[in-house]
């Protein structure tokens, strides 16, 4: 497991190289995003099994592709088709390749933002306080939480305040981490999440429930990495879906 100081530099370096750059119903996954608004929720988060990954999370980046259609289905409604870029394994995604120079045209500016990589973050850890009262708790306690980048950003710019002396997934002197639901517009605003000050050690539950079923390897929960033959049915799926064309079940259903 990194320690804190590792994590720090290595964000350090990713935000040096960003700035230098150009241009379902798994009851495992725990919704905080159906937390009610004015209500908070608290998490603690675990380390990633994967001795090799430096940070407690995984990224993982999807390309959404929408479609008018089933293809041969009259009655069809619009769908969309999920797609992981390979952007994730630091290799050239065949799909950005194309959007990227749309972004120098201001006719194809929205055009671009649609297909471009959405972006979240996979955690694993416990829930402590609950405000979903149908939420049921798998028998397993150790959730998972997919994290968008706004939430994500307030977890990674305070890992880099000095006050935090110690590694907020510590088992003994750890931080949890509140996510409070408000509004903004008419969209849900998460700007008040926040990291708590005061340590706190796993409680004895807890603990058990890490020695009884273990942590998750977050990589195990991201794509399968495309084939190049997938890369390439990935392709002519993303030029179908600009075309305008339904979605060809036979031909980019397996």
């Amino acid at each position: 497991m990194a320690s804190l100081a590792e994590i720090r530099a290595k964000l350090k370096s990713q935000e040096t190289r960003s700035e230098n750059r150009t241009g379902g119903g798994d009851n495992a996954i725990y919704p905080h995003w159906n937390i009610p608004e004015g209500s908070t929720t608290v998490l603690r988060f675990l380390p990633d099994a994967d001795p090799s990954n430096t940070f407690f999370w995984m990224e993982r980046l999807m390309i959404r592709l929408p479609f008018s259609g089933v293809k041969g289905d009259m009655n069809s409604k619009p769908v969309v088709v999920q797609v992981p870029c390979v952007e994730m394994w630091n290799e050239t995604c065949p799909v950005l390749s194309e959007v990227r120079g749309w972004f120098s045209d201001k006719s194809l500016e929205d055009m671009g933002r649609k297909y471009w990589k959405k972006r979240s973050y996979i955690f694993q850890g416990f829930v402590t306080e609950n405000p979903l009262v149908d939420d049921n708790t798998p028998e397993n306690p150790i959730r998972r939480f997919v994290i968008s980048p706004s939430i994500f950003n307030l977890i990674k710019d305070a890992l880099m305040d000095p006050d935090i002396q110690e590694l907020p997934t510590d088992s003994s002197k750890g931080l949890d981490f509140r996510i409070t639901k408000t509004t903004k517009g008419q969209y849900a605003d998460y700007s008040t999440s926040k990291w708590s000050r005061k340590e706190t050690a796993l409680t004895e539950a807890q603990n058990a429930a890490v020695e009884s079923f273990g942590l998750h390897n977050l990589g195990d929960f991201l794509p399968k990495k495309p084939t190049e033959v997938e890369l390439a049915v990935i392709k002519e799926m993303f030029e179908a879906s600009v075309d305008g064309q339904p979605y060809d079940v036979e031909k980019f259903g397996q």
